[in-house]
C-alpha cells in the first residue's frame, strides 16, 4: 500500500482550493458553492496522499450531490475538474442502468469503462514520453527501406564494391526525409491486418476479457500483419506508432491506470434523480430502486473485475447530479443518500449570467464564432448591446418554452449567425460588427412566435 500511495501522489495535483476555483472560473460562470465543494474534494485527495498509508486507507472521499436545472453548469464543473486534476473521468447517465435481471447495462460497466479511459490516458502519456526515440527508430527503419544497407563484409575483404549504400548516400536520404522531399515516394511496410476475424462473447467480465483470452490461447489467429504500399509520409506515422508501442510496457500502463482509477478516478452520475423513486409500480420504472441498490456497493467501495485485473472503487469520487424537479434527494434509498454527504444546489441562470457566459470564459460562444468565421477571412465582432440582447432573448425563450439554461444561448447564436455562416466564404476581408439591431432583425420573429420557437429554438 505504501508504494501505491507514493506512486499515486505523482498524479494528484498540488492545487489549493482557491487555485482550483480560480481555474474553474475561467470556464464556468457563477455557481460558487458547487465550485467550492469540488475544490475541497480535490484538495482532500492531495491531503490524503500526504498521510501514512494506514490512516489514508480509512479516509473515504466525500461524494457530492449537485442539484439544479439543466444547463447551469453541473457537467461542465465536473469535466473541467477532472481535466484540471489529470484524472480519469467518466460521465454516465444513471437512467441507462437497469436492475440485475433486466435487459440493459449493469452498474459494474462504470468501472470497466473508467478503466478503459484511464488506460488510454496513461498510454497517451507514455507514448508522448517516448515520442523522440520512436521517431528516431521509425526514421532508421524508413531509411533501411529506402536505402538498403548490406551486411558488413569480412575484415579481410579488400573489395570496395562489397559495401552498398555508402554512408554519404544514406545521410543524404536522411536529410531529404527530414525536409519532406521523399514524402510522396512509395514504400512497402507491414501494417496491422484490421480485416482479421473477431470473436465476441458476453460474459460477466465483458466482451473484452474474452478477446484477450482468445489472443493468449490462439496466438496464430490474432496480431497478424500484412504488407502494404504507402507513401513515405504515411509510412513514417505508422512506423512511429509501431515503435512507440514497442517501447511501452503494456503491463506498466495497465498498472498505472489501475492506480489512477483507484486513487484519482471521478465518476459523474448524471440524471440520478431519474432513479430516485422508491415505489416500484409497473413498466419501465419498475427497477429504479433496484438500480440504486446495485449502485450502492460501487459507490460504497467494492472490487470490480476488469480485463486489466481487479479494480477497487473505495476512493473513487462520485458526483451525482440531477434537476430533482419531481423526485427529491430524500426519495433515494437511505443507504445511497448517506454516500453523498455533500449537497450543493446550483441556481438558475438569469440575464446577467448569460451576458457573462457569452463573453468571459476562455471558450465563450462569441469567441468561438469569431474564431470559426475568422478561418474564412471574415472579421466578426460583437458589440456589448448585441450580447445583452441575445442574453435577454435567451431568458425570454426559456421562460416561454422549456428552460434549458445556458444551452439556449447556443441555439440562439446558431440561428443568429446562420446567414453569415452560409455566406462567409464570399466575405473574405470584410469586417462585420453585430449590434442589437442586427440581433433583433435576425431573431425577433422566431422569438415572438411562441409556437415556432418551440421547434426552431
Amino acid at each position: 500500500m505504501t508504494a501505491e500511495l507514493a506512486q499515486s501522489a505523482q498524479f494528484v495535483e498540488n492545487l489549493t482550493p482557491r487555485e482550483i476555483v480560480a481555474a474553474l472560473d475561467r470556464h464556468v460562470v457563477g455557481q460558487k458553492d458547487a465550485k467550492r465543494a469540488v475544490a475541497i474534494a480535490m484538495r482532500n485527495r492531495w491531503r490524503r496522499q500526504q498521510l501514512d498509508p494506514e490512516t489514508a486507507e480509512d479516509i473515504a472521499p466525500k461524494n457530492i450531490l449537485m442539484m439544479g436545472p439543466t444547463g447551469v453548469g453541473k457537467t461542465e464543473i465536473a469535466r473541467r475538474l477532472a481535466k484540471l486534476a489529470r484524472a480519469p473521468f467518466l460521465k454516465i447517465e444513471a437512467s441507462k442502468f437497469t436492475e440485475v435481471g433486466y435487459v440493459g447495462r449493469d452498474v459494474e460497466s462504470i468501472v470497466r469503462d473508467l478503466m478503459e479511459l484511464a488506460v488510454a490516458m496513461v498510454g497517451e502519456e507514455k507514448r508522448a514520453a517516448v515520442e523522440a526515440e520512436a521517431a528516431s527508430r521509425a526514421d532508421e527503419r524508413l531509411l533501411q527501406l529506402l536505402v538498403p544497407q548490406a551486411p558488413q563484409p569480412a575484415a579481410d575483404t579488400d573489395d570496395p564494391d562489397a559495401y552498398s549504400a555508402p554512408t554519404e548516400t544514406r545521410e543524404r536520404f536522411r536529410e531529404w526525409l527530414e525536409e519532406g522531399r521523399l514524402d510522396h515516394r512509395m514504400v512497402e511496410i507491414e501494417v496491422d491486418d484490421a480485416s482479421q476475424q473477431q470473436f465476441e462473447m458476453f460474459t460477466p467480465q465483458g466482451v473484452e476479457a474474452v478477446g484477450i483470452n482468445l489472443k493468449d490461447m490462439l496466438p496464430g489467429l490474432f496480431g497478424k500483419r500484412k504488407r502494404q504500399m504507402v507513401e513515405v509520409s504515411e509510412a513514417r506515422e505508422i512506423l512511429r506508432r509501431q515503435e512507440a508501442e514497442a517501447l511501452i510496457d503494456r503491463q506498466d500502463v495497465a498498472e498505472e491506470a489501475r492506480l489512477r482509477v483507484e486513487q484519482a478516478g471521478i465518476v459523474f452520475l448524471d440524471e440520478i434523480d431519474k432513479v430516485a423513486g422508491r415505489n416500484g409500480g409497473h413498466g419501465p420504472d419498475v427497477s429504479r430502486e433496484g438500480v440504486q441498490r446495485d449502485l450502492l456497493p460501487i459507490v460504497e467501495g467494492t472490487t470490480v473485475t476488469t480485463k486489466y485485473g481487479p479494480v477497487k472503487t473505495d476512493h473513487v469520487l462520485f458526483i451525482g447530479a440531477g434537476a430533482f424537479h419531481v423526485a427529491k434527494p430524500s426519495d433515494m434509498i437511505p443507504e445511497l443518500q448517506g454516500r453523498f454527504p455533500i449537497r450543493v444546489e446550483l441556481g438558475a441562470l438569469g440575464e446577467a449570467e448569460f451576458v457573462r457566459i457569452l463573453t468571459e470564459p476562455d471558450s465563450a460562444l462569441t469567441t468561438q464564432y469569431s474564431a470559426l468565421l475568422g478561418a474564412e477571412g471574415l472579421d466578426l465582432s460583437f458589440r456589448e448591446d448585441a450580447v445583452k440582447e441575445v442574453a435577454r432573448l435567451a431568458v425570454k425563450v426559456n421562460s416561454q418554452t422549456e428552460n434549458i439554461g445556458a444551452r439556449r444561448l447556443a441555439t440562439l447564436m446558431e440561428r443568429l449567425l446562420e446567414e453569415v455562416s452560409f455566406e462567409a466564404p464570399d466575405m473574405e476581408g470584410i469586417a462585420l460588427e453585430v449590434d442589437a439591431a442586427y440581433v433583433t432583425r435576425a431573431l425577433a420573429d422566431v422569438v415572438e412566435d411562441r409556437d415556432l420557437s418551440r421547434y426552431v429554438l
